[in-house]
């Protein structure tokens, strides 16, 4: 009888996971994570204020990032992601990256953040132009298009839903019709935002439906994260993490780069 797993259980890789107080989407994170990775997750301190533009901002404070990696400092993760979308654009491309850099002084790791992940996402699909599916109100949702706008990306067609409170309930169905809203014209890509919005199994359906990659923020998020440690995130049928799921050629940055040249 082979008793070799009394040595212990397998060394596992840590990806430290800073959220919002009213995350809920816990297991879906999960499901991106290869069995040797665990994730590390801690909230923001709790405000009673809805979804919006403040609690973007008050749930994206430097001193509040900086306390929540020191607390994943003992387990000694490997990255760090802020999984939260709109706390990561509300305060554009320059804010966004003045929060990862908070985050890395804190812990001493590499530090993503959805938004920033999603830019990123979009440049590993050669995509110039986005429809967007938020949950968000319409002001939240104008920042994401802004946010978006700075990174020179256009925005192809744009559909939300006006919520404040409990996003983590929206069935698949509901997300499955505004993206059909969204997508129109000649969008490259669909980013369904809001890490508190499930969007897994939706993923592939939509792909195959609309021929278009799918991607999300939690997606964007686990798959970045992963990157940082040289792995991949599990995610079958979908195209940023399942290169065989591409409709089309997606052309290396280098090339991208030089296409946009002058």
């Amino acid at each position: 009888m082979d008793l070799s797993f009394l040595g212990g259980p397998v060394p596992q890789r840590g990806v430290g996971v800073v959220a919002p107080f009213d995350f809920a989407l816990d297991r879906e994170l999960w499901r991106w994570v290869p069995d040797d990775v665990s994730l590390h997750l801690t909230r923001t301190p709790f405000v009673p204020v809805e979804v919006s533009l403040d609690l973007a901002r008050l749930v994206s404070e430097h001193e509040t990032l900086e306390d929540a990696v020191r607390t994943l400092n003992a387990v000694s993760p490997e990255v760090v992601g802020y999984a939260c979308t709109s706390g990561s654009f509300v305060g554009g491309i320059a804010g966004e990256r003045a929060m990862c850099e908070a985050m890395t002084r804190a812990g001493a790791v590499p530090s993503i953040t959805t938004s920033g992940a999603l830019l990123e996402a979009l440049i590993e699909l050669g995509a110039r132009r986005v429809a967007l599916v938020t949950p968000y109100t319409v002001s939240v949702t104008r920042a994401l298009e802004e946010y978006v706008a700075e990174a020179g990306v256009t925005v192809a067609g744009c559909s939300f839903m006006g919520l404040t409170r409990h996003i983590w309930k929206v069935p698949y169905r509901e997300v499955a019709d505004m993206a059909r809203t969204a997508v129109r014209g000649d969008a490259d890509v669909l980013f369904i935002s809001c890490t508190n919005l499930p969007t897994y199994d939706v993923i592939p359906q939509l792909e195959a439906e609309l021929r278009i990659p799918v991607i999300s923020a939690n997606q964007v998020t686990m798959w970045a994260a992963l990157r940082r440690l040289g792995t991949r995130a599990v995610g079958p049928y979908q195209a940023l993490i399942d290169p065989s799921a591409r409709t089309g050629p997606v052309l290396p940055a280098e090339e991208q780069q030089q296409e946009g040249s002058p």
